[in-house]
């Protein structure tokens, strides 16, 4: 089946949202420009490490290249832009710095049997998973990185001893012999 690569070369908003309650959230990554609006599904972890890994890119190529990646503007602290409707699940995502555009890319492919069915970075082929693919700004993958460890923050606070998030009902803590520690 041939693959759909949905482009967006700056767009207007470039963002990551949850639906849901803490500890049912589901993660979003959405891009739109205009009218045009695509949402991907994904694990909370992927969008820990996506903004972990942009913001060591971006210090990577403001050291080499001497770009200032530093986001003046306000956050977009808005909700998801509606509808979402989830065009594929996140399997891998790809991140990358084009040094001829001085752009971000991230590319998010959909979820794939075989790992070697996904394609290099910005490479075009008819086969393969579907993929979102995204080129931003310094300072707007920034504001990215941002709001995206505002997102994954937001949720359950995590139980002194284990780490693990805590429910409101507690939770069974492997570092209190299976006692059921209350939040």
């Amino acid at each position: 089946m041939t693959r759909i690569i949905h482009t967006f070369d700056n767009p207007q908003r470039f963002i990551t949202g949850t639906v849901g309650v803490p500890g049912e959230r589901t993660f979003f990554l959405q891009a739109r420009s205009d009218q045009r609006i695509v949402s991907v599904s994904l694990e909370k972890q992927q969008v820990a490490l996506l903004a972990d890994r942009l913001t060591e890119l971006l210090e990577q190529v403001a050291r080499a290249e001497g770009i200032d990646i530093s986001y003046f503007g306000p956050a977009d602290l808005e909700p998801l832009d509606n509808p979402i409707q989830e065009e594929f699940r996140v399997g891998t995502l790809a991140l990358g710095w084009n040094t001829e555009s001085q752009q971000v890319v991230i590319e998010a492919h959909a979820t794939s049997e075989n790992f070697e069915d996904v394609p290099d970075l910005e490479e075009d082929s008819d086969f393969g998973p579907d993929v979102l693919r995204v080129r931003l700004t310094g300072p707007i993958a920034s504001a990215f990185c941002s709001r995206a460890v505002a997102v994954v923050s937001a949720g359950r606070p995590p139980c002194p001893l284990c780490s693990e998030p805590l429910d409101q009902q507690g939770h069974i803590c492997p570092r209190a012999n299976g006692y059921l520690r209350r939040g």
